[in-house]
């Protein structure tokens, strides 16, 4: 099963945005690169008579991508497996992830040898390094 679509990283802009000023974390097969985003603010209009506008800030959700590249195995099928089992690791993980993060799995060509288990366990431990979500 794949991210719902507010959970997914897709344009060009904001993968660029997290390569730039996101911070990294490397591990045997995968690269973690993360960023926090600012919290946007959203006016709440109260319908109370002596109330005027108040601001809030909206939570948003965290995003995630996968970058793999040809260099990681010439076979489509390949790649589109390693992706699929990257998206469920991140699916299940995603609700210990605090909200307004946007991070990036880099695939390295190692990681074809790897199976879901393995992927699991790093992405888990580079989330854990970078001070994104703990250990429990």
């Amino acid at each position: 099963m794949a991210l719902s679509k507010a959970n997914r990283l897709k344009s060009r802009q904001d993968f660029n945005a997290v390569y730039r000023k996101g911070r990294r974390q490397r591990s045997r097969h995968l690269t973690l690169v993360i960023q926090r985003r600012l919290a946007t603010e959203v006016p709440k209009h109260h319908h109370k008579l002596n109330s005027s506008t108040t601001v809030a800030i909206a939570l948003e959700p965290t995003r995630v991508g996968i970058s793999i590249s040809q260099k990681v195995s010439k076979r489509a099928v390949v790649r589109n497996r390693i992706k699929r089992w990257l998206r469920v690791a991140a699916r299940l993980l995603l609700p210990r992830f605090p909200t307004g993060w946007d991070m990036i799995v880099i695939v390295h060509p190692e990681a074809t040898q790897c199976d879901y288990r393995q992927f699991l366990q790093e992405l888990e431990q580079l989330l854990i390094n970078a001070e994104v979500c703990d250990g429990h």
